[in-house]
């Protein structure tokens, strides 16, 4: 390989956010990689720093042919620059949009689980959540057609957040389910924010499908939020993109991304996303080859280690969904133990929504000894809960469990 992603990166004192925890303790939750960026990111970095200074930006047009090449050549998404606009990041982008195109009180439909920060845009602006669960079938999800019908025929829904491909669970959504989407959507007059920031970490031999590329009713009733921040590990830098087609639908977007002064590049977040879609294809495509290894060692330690714990499968993201609902309905209490047991700080799968009560997720974007060093952990803290709780052969001893934990796991 080119690129070493072995390499173990001291971030303990780099105020991360991912790496604010205690001593001795191992961060696996937040969607963030312990891998260096791309050289070619660094090297265009370093090259603005030394001009010395750091005024106001304006968006140049390489940022956008940047944009529009990536996505016609990666994706098949064609796109001019009268789509396309500059924000600071996705989740601010979808909080503005939330406020533009739905008025107080109103419901903005969510798929759970989903990334938990859809409520926060949602909740904190004044209008509803309105969950549409997914089904989870042996061990899979898919879309509970006739839920999500039905509460995107409520009048009061006007907007639908996608997650495209879908956090937690890893889910690249074929071009059938986009389709189905977009007529329910047309028809119950709902507008989509398609969140499609993980699009560009999928398995090797996978890739996503653009909302708006599938056919004129999608592109014609939806915004698109993209950004190199996951995929090239540059989320501090905060730099991101919305994609709209209808006109009416852009200006309310650019709208309200310039009332809420969040369509304004700092003064790295265009010499980054540049480099990254410009010349940074060789270094994803084999960070996506590493996370892939990683995902399928992962996979096949809790298989034989913790044959208990039911790893959903993905073809996206690097976070892994699992489900401990074989020992606990209520993973925050599972996390917990296993934080304070073994020091390994994961996701609870509750803060998705009440569809992940019972899962944990963990993020495996990490050197391959690091990865190892998590599971380790992982197995020891779910083994001691296993003893606590006594579990035994897929039984439960329900008066431990109740002694132990007041029975949270009802």
């Amino acid at each position: 390989m080119k690129y070493d992603f072995d390499v173990l990166t001291d971030r303990t004192c780099s105020n991360s956010l991912k790496w604010d925890v205690g001593d001795k303790e191992l961060p696996m939750w937040v969607a963030d990689m312990d891998f260096k960026t791309a050289p070619v990111i660094i090297e265009s970095l370093l090259k603005r720093v030394l001009h010395g200074i750091f005024g106001y930006t304006v968006v140049p047009k390489a940022w956008y042919d940047a944009y529009i090449g990536w996505w016609k050549n990666r994706h098949g998404l064609l796109f001019s620059r009268e789509n396309i606009m500059f924000c600071t990041g996705v989740v601010p982008a979808i909080s503005s949009m939330v406020r533009k195109l739905s008025t107080p009180a109103e419901k903005v439909l969510i798929q759970t689980p989903v990334y938990n920060i859809f409520f926060n845009s949602v909740i904190n602006n004044g209008r509803q959540v309105i969950e549409s669960p997914l089904r989870y079938e042996n061990g899979v999800y898919f879309i509970d057609w006739t839920d999500l019908e039905s509460k995107l025929s409520d009048p009061q829904t006007s907007l639908m957040i996608l997650c495209n491909p879908h956090n937690p669970i890893g889910k690249i959504w074929d071009k059938d389910t986009l389709i189905k989407i977009g007529q329910l959507c047309k028809k119950y007059h709902v507008t989509v924010i398609s969140d499609e920031i993980h699009c560009d970490i999928t398995e090797p031999d996978k890739n996503y499908i653009p909302f708006a590329s599938v056919n004129d009713v999608c592109k014609e009733i939806s915004v698109t939020c993209v950004s190199p921040t996951k995929a090239f590990n540059i989320a501090g830098i905060q730099t991101a993109a919305v994609i709209a087609y209808d006109p009416v639908l852009y200006h309310k977007v650019w709208r309200a991304l310039n009332t809420d002064e969040i369509a304004e590049p700092n003064v790295f977040a265009i010499e980054a996303a540049v480099a990254a879609f410009t010349e940074g294809g060789d270094w994803l495509d084999e960070m996506r080859r590493y996370i892939s290894k990683n995902k399928s060692f992962a996979t096949d330690f809790l298989k034989k280690e913790l044959p208990m714990i039911h790893v959903v499968p993905s073809d996206s993201t690097y976070l892994m969904w699992m489900d401990c609902g074989k020992i606990t309905k209520n993973a925050n209490v599972l996390a917990e133990n296993i934080r304070k047991k073994t020091g390994l700080y994961l996701s609870s799968g509750e803060q998705y929504g009440n569809a992940g009560r019972a899962f944990l997720r963990l993020n495996i974007a990490c050197p391959l000894i690091r990865l190892k060093d998590g599971l380790s952990r992982l197995s020891n803290g779910i083994k001691d809960f296993c003893n606590q709780i006594g579990y035994n052969n897929g039984t439960i001893c329900v008066d431990n469990f109740n002694n132990i934990h007041n029975d949270q796991r009802l």
